[in-house]
């Protein structure tokens, strides 16, 4: 079972990367760097903090985006959390894709996360929908765009039936971004991002995973697509600030 679902997910994103290859248009490819550190610390056992930084890099090195995150969990179980968050993004040029001159974007996201345990393998099903303000140079006032998300990902531990700390794991993942509005133009399709890499739990707070992402991106004419290969660095680190229980 667990094979079968790792094979689905990977499928999944390289099948409509082969879809929208099978058509005529123009495509860039560029090699990037994603390095990011994301948080969760929760202070009740229903209430957290979301905090994420993202540094993005094109040729590794060169600035490219730079994303600064932060939100609020809601867990309605041990399997189900609502996520409301804010999210700052300032774009850097970058020839002329994907951006010719310096931009910056607000987002608020709503999120609806998913999980399954199937043994030792860990499912999970991210829902996001995003209201977007994007404000480019040329522009006097913000673009308002809609987008949704649907990412499931794959977690599988290499040593033993569950991911304890000082273990690797390996995950898998695709996730699908879609217009909606009155502001899209032909890329009611917008991207997809299909990733596998390889993590270590170094302790309950603190883990590393280090992969590959190609992320296929439809620009606004419908015509021009962005290819990405993408190195892909995450350092996690859940700090938890709920109470010790009391022992009668």
């Amino acid at each position: 079972m667990r094979n079968q679902i790792i094979v689905a997910v990977l499928l999944m994103g390289f099948s409509s990367n082969l879809a929208l290859a099978q058509v005529e248009r123009k495509y860039t490819t560029h090699v990037q760097g994603w390095y990011a550190y994301k948080g969760d610390h929760f202070f009740t056992d229903k209430w957290g903090l979301n905090t994420e930084l993202h540094a993005r890099r094109a040729r590794f090195v060169d600035p490219l985006q730079f994303i600064a995150q932060g939100g609020m969990h809601y867990k309605l179980s041990n399997n189900v959390q609502l996520t409301t968050a804010y999210t700052f993004t300032h774009t850097h040029p970058y020839s002329d894709a994907p951006a010719l001159n310096h931009f910056s974007e607000h987002r608020i996201t709503e999120q609806l996360l998913l999980k399954a345990d199937y043994g030792p393998l860990l499912l999970q099903h991210r829902f996001r929908l995003e209201q977007r303000f994007i404000k480019r140079p040329a522009q006097e006032n913000a673009t308002y765009l809609n987008r949704a998300r649907y990412q499931v990902k794959v977690t599988l531990p290499l040593m033993g039936s569950t991911l304890e700390e000082k273990e690797p794991y390996v995950a898998a993942s695709n996730e699908v971004f879609i217009n909606f509005g009155e502001s899209v133009q032909a890329n009611i399709f917008d991207q997809n991002r299909a990733y596998a890499g390889l993590g270590y739990k170094f302790s309950k707070a603190a883990s590393l995973e280090i992969g590959y992402l190609h992320q296929l991106v439809q620009q606004s004419n419908g015509i021009n697509f962005l290819s990405n290969h993408t190195l892909q660095v995450q350092v996690g680190y859940n700090l938890d600030f709920r109470p010790a229980a009391v022992t009668p």
